[in-house]
């Protein structure tokens, strides 16, 4: 799990790099000014080509990848390689999806606004997790009673 979240954050990084630019937000502008939704929205973008650029590549591993091992040690330890892949492709399938809703709500003005409290997100959190719907508070307090609702 912790492998997988690592790969979450190498992409988004190199989604980072890869919107290049000087701009960066900042507390000193008025929260979610057309600069800052216009950064988020490339950052997302740019962070689900990433995501795209990497399953289409895995898709052309497992099309020229050898189709058997000789040794079953070998095969093993592919069929193992290639499961890890295959969960992480579909993690990120479904962060594309979290990708999309926030690239909607850009486009709809909720975009950086708590969906339980309706506060803003702020902008450290939504450079970590530009996908985040929810303040720190309202997460945690979430987190809390899922955690209460799964030891009943």
């Amino acid at each position: 799990m912790a492998t997988a979240l690592i790969d979450d954050i190498d992409v988004l990084a190199k989604a980072r790099r890869g919107i290049g630019g000087a701009y960066v937000p900042t507390d000193d502008e008025p929260y979610m000014c057309d600069a800052q939704q216009e950064y988020f929205r490339n950052l997302l973008f740019a962070w689900k080509k990433s995501i795209l650029d990497a399953a289409a590549g895995t898709l052309q591993q497992l099309q020229d990848g050898p189709l058997r091992e000789p040794d079953l040690n070998d095969r093993a330890s592919s069929e193992t390689d290639w499961s890890i892949e295959l969960r992480t492709r579909d993690r990120q399938r479904k962060l594309i999806a979290k990708i999309d809703s926030a690239l909607r709500r850009i486009e709809e003005g909720e975009y950086g606004y708590c969906e339980v409290t309706g506060e803003p997100i702020g902008l450290g959190r939504l450079e970590a997790r530009p996908i985040a719907t929810m303040t720190v508070e309202a997460q945690e307090a979430h987190e809390r009673r899922e955690k209460v609702s799964r030891d009943d």
